[in-house]
């Protein structure tokens, strides 16, 4: 049976990693506030999970600013709201993508998390930031180059506010999954036949999977901080494109 927790907010709630994430910490007994940009969806998740919902546009200060007006309270966020697009190499960059990577991926996670550290600091033992990234973070591979570095970027943001919460009582954490079948896939290569053959042949992680990671790094004791976690299927090692699929 669960118990009362505190309040966790969600962003990037709509589908996915998110949806998932908040139908777990909402069974667990957390207080959940879901945001995303699709208001249809996110109604649809909040309202079979028991949770709370407001639109919420990470990528515009105002958006940010109102969702966070709403919240009295807050002892987790995750930082979930995300995305790849396309596939170029940097001969070929298209400046509309990777601005909008670098817009969503790393400020749109700062502008919710500096918007929410005053209430993170307030919570009660602990408060929590959990960062989705990616093994992307980590590694490169020939046209991933816009969101190798957006992911490279919120591993550097997840570091350094790890150092810079010491002694505040906020706990940072990254959790960095590998080949994951949500709509990542087919947001970035834009139709479900490409998205499909990216995990053929293999058992991809699923949205679950993620949200499982979530719930367990949050409900660690006061004194437990889960730096990092990186988590692939069986079928993929170290390499995004080094993947066992099966004939």
């Amino acid at each position: 049976m669960s118990r009362e927790r505190g309040v966790a907010v969600v962003t990037g709630a709509s589908s996915g990693i998110g949806a998932a994430t908040v139908g777990a910490l909402a069974r667990a007994g957390w207080r959940v506030v879901a945001g995303a940009r699709r208001e249809d969806r996110l109604r649809e998740v909040a309202d079979a999970a028991g949770a709370r919902w407001t639109r919420l546009d990470v990528t515009d200060q105002a958006s940010v600013d109102a969702f966070v007006a709403t919240l009295d309270e807050c002892a987790v966020l995750v930082n979930n709201a995300g995305g790849a697009y396309g596939l170029t190499p940097i001969a070929e960059a298209d400046d509309d993508q990777w601005r909008q990577m670098y817009d969503v991926n790393v400020l749109g996670l700062m502008r919710m998390t500096r918007a929410l550290l005053p209430l993170l600091e307030r919570a009660t033992p602990v408060g929590q930031v959990v960062n989705i990234g990616s093994i992307a973070g980590g590694e490169t591979y020939p046209g991933g180059a816009g969101y190798t570095a957006v992911k490279h970027g919120v591993r550097a943001i997840s570091r350094t506010l790890r150092q810079e919460m010491l002694g505040r009582r906020v706990r940072v954490s990254e959790i960095a999954p590998g080949a994951a079948e949500t709509e990542f896939s087919l947001v970035r290569l834009g139709s479900a036949e490409s998205a499909a053959k990216v995990y053929e042949g293999m058992t991809p992680l699923s949205a679950e999977d993620i949200a499982e990671c979530v719930l367990w790094v949050v409900e660690r004791p006061a004194h437990v901080s889960i730096d990092e976690v990186v988590v692939r299927p069986l079928d993929q090692a170290m390499g995004s494109p080094v993947v066992h699929r099966r004939g």
